[in-house]
């Protein structure tokens, strides 16, 4: 038996390889249309360059789980094996959800002064780049459009897709704009603090594209059109993409930073994470004067002092429940799901981001 599993583990380590080869075989097709698309406009053969680098920095450097869980999706959704149409058309949906994120992060970056991402600097700290970044980010947004235009046009499904990513960029854009005038550059008001405040800034600005996004791609692929089963998923992906952005604020703070690929800077840039709004419901006056005094300081020793209060009030371990409670709510919210198909997509998903480390 244990060498039937060790063959098994092998066997999926084999067919996730070939999986992720496959992907990035279609980016390099994508990325090549997109350069020759740009010969339209009259590129010249630096801003080609310019175009390939900032891709290549940009967009597959991440661990592209966004883009993989579309085709992971797709073959759980279909009854049959997927098609080579199918497999590339998963692929392509993919990348737009990744060149999506590779457009965020490069605009969030630059609000954020961050330093670095994915383990190198930011794309705006590279020499030469600048606030060249703001325009890059455009550009990749405008990418998306394409792919979709080059290759989904004489598809039933185009017009839904177009709705599905302008509407997800309307939504995760307004989080932006929720987790920004909460926390306006120069200014500390913890009292704006508070967890409804908090979840609505997270349900906008990471799980509708980082969760939904996915999925609901992967069933329109599938064919689905039943409205209802889009909303059923939505409800559940949405909870999911809430527990993966609390993961995320804890690692902010208590992940390694070789491990999660950049220096956690929540506390220094005054966001309204998860473990400041616990710490001020937790906090004794004397605390959450402290807290007060040192958050959102850009001095490391004020941000040890933060940290030494989210020590006290023990959030390692609210954290530890936090992560429990929501995975056995979660699992039995999936349960509830008629269909089974999408019951295995939703559990696939949460497996992929249950107790993660970056």
């Amino acid at each position: 038996m244990a060498s039937m599993a060790a063959a098994d583990v092998e066997a999926m380590k084999k067919s996730n390889a070939a999986g992720r080869e496959k992907f990035m075989e279609v980016y390099e097709q994508l990325k090549g249309e997109l350069l020759a698309d740009s010969e339209l406009v009259t590129f010249t053969d630096e801003s080609r360059a310019w175009v390939e680098e900032m891709l290549d920095y940009t967009v597959p450097g991440g661990k592209l789980n966004r883009g993989l869980s579309v085709v992971d999706s797709l073959k759980l959704l279909k009854k049959e094996a997927l098609s080579e149409t199918d497999l590339f058309n998963a692929c392509a949906l993919g990348w737009c959800i990744e060149w999506l994120q590779g457009y965020f992060l490069v605009l969030d970056d630059i609000m954020d002064s961050s330093v670095t991402r994915r383990g190198q600097p930011c794309w705006y700290r590279v020499p030469k780049v600048g606030v060249i970044a703001i325009n890059d980010g455009i550009i990749l947004r405008t990418h998306i459009s394409r792919i979709l235009k080059t290759h989904f046009r004489q598809s039933p499904i185009y017009v839904e897709l177009v709705d599905l990513f302008n509407d997800v960029e309307f939504q995760t854009a307004s989080g932006q704009m929720l987790d920004l005038i909460t926390t306006p550059a120069g200014e500390v008001d913890l009292s704006k603090y508070v967890l409804p405040t908090y979840l609505r800034i997270v349900k906008y600005k990471t799980a509708y594209y980082s969760f939904y996004l996915p999925v609901a791609c992967a069933m329109l692929l599938a064919g689905e059109t039943n409205v209802a089963k889009f909303e059923a998923a939505k409800e559940v992906l949405v909870q999911m993409g809430t527990y993966f952005q609390v993961q995320d604020d804890f690692l902010d703070c208590y992940g390694a930073p070789e491990v999660i690929g950049k220096i956690g800077t929540d506390i220094e840039d005054t966001k309204c994470s998860w473990l400041i709004v616990q710490a001020l419901k937790r906090a004794n006056e004397s605390q959450k004067q402290t807290l007060k005094d040192n958050y959102g300081k850009k001095d490391p020793s004020c941000v040890a002092v933060v940290k030494r209060v989210y020590n006290e009030l023990e959030l390692q371990k609210a954290f530890e429940d936090y992560e429990r409670d929501s995975y056995q709510t979660l699992i039995a919210d999936i349960e509830k799901q008629d269909d089974h198909a999408l019951q295995v997509v939703l559990k696939s998903f949460l497996g992929k981001i249950y107790k993660r480390q970056k």
